[in-house]
């Protein structure tokens, strides 16, 4: 895993900062919203306290609820004009048969409607004057206008209009009613109006079918209207942009005031994006339940049957319009210690979304604009360490290549951060590893003087030995002794010659010529050498001038050329190749042959180093030091080049090449002629 990829980890930890700004931005909101919360429930107790003393009541349950009507029905016997409130539809009758009779109630200045529906699949049928009629199925309704209570049969032979006339007479209510009966599959249902005139304020209705006899007793219910009276008493009590309605204890509303309108603080920033950030960033859980949204008769709500059992309830919901919220309060409505109702307010808010969509866009800026930055320091942080990095690097590789010298000092060794540290570490290091390697160099130079000594005293002591009888047992060692003496001498000349090459290459004289026929005139007489080698020769087109010591550019291809000759095999080729690099040339050498082991590639051109053995010497004798390609590092040093050795891409041979940069060349000293 690359450094820059773990600075870019680093940074991606820094997202959870906006983590914990957005969980700040909801704790805050749901503070806001709790806050709110309060301050509507104490809203509402005022004024449900508030309606309490205005002394609004109504009757006691059972009610039967009666709607507004705002367009005209046809007394037909057909439901379509009730097609609005047939969701409000209350049964009537007992538990077990709650279905069976369902009863709507409407008005408006024509008078009072009413629809029952009956859920009854078998019929027995007889106009309401036929004696059969009381063992028809039919419907028994009670009218009561205070004291006088009339009951009316309604029951009819066919569908269609019929009237139904009151047992008893009477002043305040009518004496017959003009109905319309119709049915089908499920049932059959009545529809029926009474004047304004003549409007009860109690009314009672039962089924009686004749396939299940039963007492068909209505039970008379008092009559539930929206109250003026208790509108007008919320409406002054009533705050801003809110609404209130008061309900009964089965959830009918009786008075309701004011409107859910926020538009007073609605701003540009208000839109479904912020409406949809809103919602599913920072308040996911608005459950409020939707029947409050409806301005309906009756509100069947959690909030609102939690307020009738006695405790007061908050919730919030989605307002009609994008980015709005609704905050709901309802509370008890308490009449002598008993709950007789619930006050319902409700307030339409912009300003918490708007606020929190700020909070939240504003923390987004900032993270992002954070992030950017640190992003971009760590970056720079990143490339910065990497460059320092890749710099100790480098300098560690040429220092591993010229067996611990460079150049120039260690980058990094004046730094004082762990780099620095580790700079210094690696400068105490080379100086060590330098030491060693100038040890090892001057090894041979120091062995040649010491043995010389000893070396004499054994070849004279052996020449003493040949004046004296021996026995003929004795002269194959003596013979062995000499003989071990003379390879010995060899070893001790070659590491004398291998120390007067590096001082006579130290001090060798740089002048200008043409490398290009240096290396042609080379690569001509090696023809000779190569026996039944193939020699390949490339050159460039033109001249090329450089400035060094052609002398030992000369004994450098002696040496590669000498070396590639012994691995290659007869039937084998060797080729030269001369190209321009830069400000300096690469001489190249290949030949085929066996591979080098990866492990002596960089190892090759040191002093006392070989990878022969016995079959590459052709079964000789005399050791081989390995100074041939330590001449040759020599001479690229001294051109400030650099001597390599690789094995061929297709695995046919090695090749060794020669970087040569030319020799720095050298002022003439103040006073001297030109």
């Amino acid at each position: 895993m690359s450094l820059r990829f773990k600075l870019l980890l680093v940074a991606l930890s820094t997202l959870a900062l906006p983590w914990g700004g957005w969980q700040f931005v909801k704790q805050t909101e749901a503070l806001l919203r709790q806050g709110q919360e309060q301050a509507l429930l104490a809203s509402a107790g005022t004024l449900a306290r508030a309606f309490a003393a205005a002394r609004v009541d109504w009757p006691a349950p059972p009610l039967l609820h009666v709607h507004s009507l705002h367009e005209p029905i046809v007394v037909d016997g057909y439901a379509d004009d009730w097609a609005e409130l047939r969701g409000w539809a209350q049964p009537i009758g007992p538990p077990q048969d709650a279905q069976k009779l369902r009863v709507l109630l409407a008005e408006n200045a024509g008078g009072l409607y009413l629809l029952a529906e009956v859920r009854d699949a078998t019929r027995t049928r007889a106009d309401a004057r036929d004696p059969r009629a009381a063992t028809s199925d039919h419907l028994t309704l009670l009218l009561a206008r205070g004291a006088e209570v009339r009951r009316y049969l309604l029951a009819s032979a066919a569908p269609g209009p019929f009237e139904a006339w009151a047992d008893t007479p009477g002043e305040l209510l009518p004496d017959r009613l003009a109905a319309a009966w119709q049915e089908d599959g499920s049932g059959y249902r009545v529809e029926l109006r009474i004047a304004e005139a003549q409007r009860p304020d109690r009314l009672g209705l039962a089924v009686y079918d004749a396939a299940a006899p039963g007492p068909d007793q209505p039970e008379l219910r008092a009559l539930l209207r929206p109250d003026p009276r208790a509108g007008r008493a919320l409406a002054a009590l009533m705050p801003e942009h809110a609404r209130a309605r008061a309900v009964t204890v089965d959830g009918a509303v009786i008075a309701r005031a004011g409107t859910l309108d926020a538009t007073a603080t609605a701003t540009a920033d208000d839109g479904w994006l912020a409406s949809l950030v809103y919602r599913g960033l920072i308040a996911p859980a608005l459950t409020g339940s939707p029947a409050l949204a409806e301005d309906a008769p009756r509100l069947d709500a959690g909030e609102v049957w939690q307020a009738l059992s006695g405790v007061a309830a908050t919730s919030w919901r989605p307002g009609e319009h994008a980015g709005e919220v609704v905050l709901t309060a309802a509370v008890p409505l308490t009449s002598a210690g008993e709950v007789r109702g619930a006050l319902v307010l409700e307030q339409a808010n912009r300003a918490l979304p708007l606020l929190a969509n700020r909070a939240l866009f504003g923390l987004a800026g900032s993270t992002l604009a954070a992030l950017a930055v640190a992003g971009l320091i760590l970056l720079l942080f990143g490339a910065s360490l990497s460059f320092r990095i890749r710099r100790l690097r480098n300098a560690a590789e040429r220092a591993v290549r010229t067996s611990g010298r460079l150049d120039g000092p260690l980058p990094l060794v004046d730094d004082r951060d762990e780099l620095g540290d580790l700079a210094r570490s690696f400068d105490t290091l080379l100086d060590e590893v330098g030491a060693y390697t100038d040890y090892l160099r001057t090894l041979a130079s120091k062995l040649s003087h010491e043995l010389n000594t000893p070396l004499a005293i054994v070849k004279s002591s052996l020449d003493n030995l040949d004046h004296h009888e021996l026995s003929p047992a004795a002269r194959p060692y003596l013979a062995r002794a000499r003989d071990g003496a003379e390879r010995l001498g060899a070893i001790v000349r070659a590491m004398s010659e291998a120390n007067r090459i590096e001082r006579a290459i130290a001090s060798a004289d740089a002048e200008d010529f043409d490398l290009r026929a240096l290396v042609a005139g080379c690569a001509e007489s090696y023809r000779a050498l190569a026996g039944t080698r193939e020699v390949r020769v490339s050159l460039p087109a033109a001249a090329m001038p450089f400035h060094g010591a052609p002398d030992l550019i000369a004994q450098a291809l002696d040496k590669l050329f000498d070396n590639a000759r012994s691995f290659t095999p007869a039937d084998g080729w060797i080729a030269l190749a001369l190209e321009q690099a830069g400000d300096g040339a690469v001489i190249r050498c290949a030949n085929s042959g066996p591979p080098l082991p990866a492990a002596m590639q960089e190892r090759l051109f040191d002093s006392l180093v070989s990878v022969r053995d016995k079959a590459a010497r052709g079964g000789g004798e005399t050791p081989h030091l390995g100074l041939g390609l330590y001449v040759v590092r020599l001479v690229a040093e001294l051109h400030r080049g650099r001597a390599s050795a690789r094995n061929l891409a297709d695995g046919a041979g090695v090749e060794f090449a020669l970087g040569l940069h030319g020799m720095p060349r050298r002022r003439l000293a103040e006073g001297d002629g030109a």
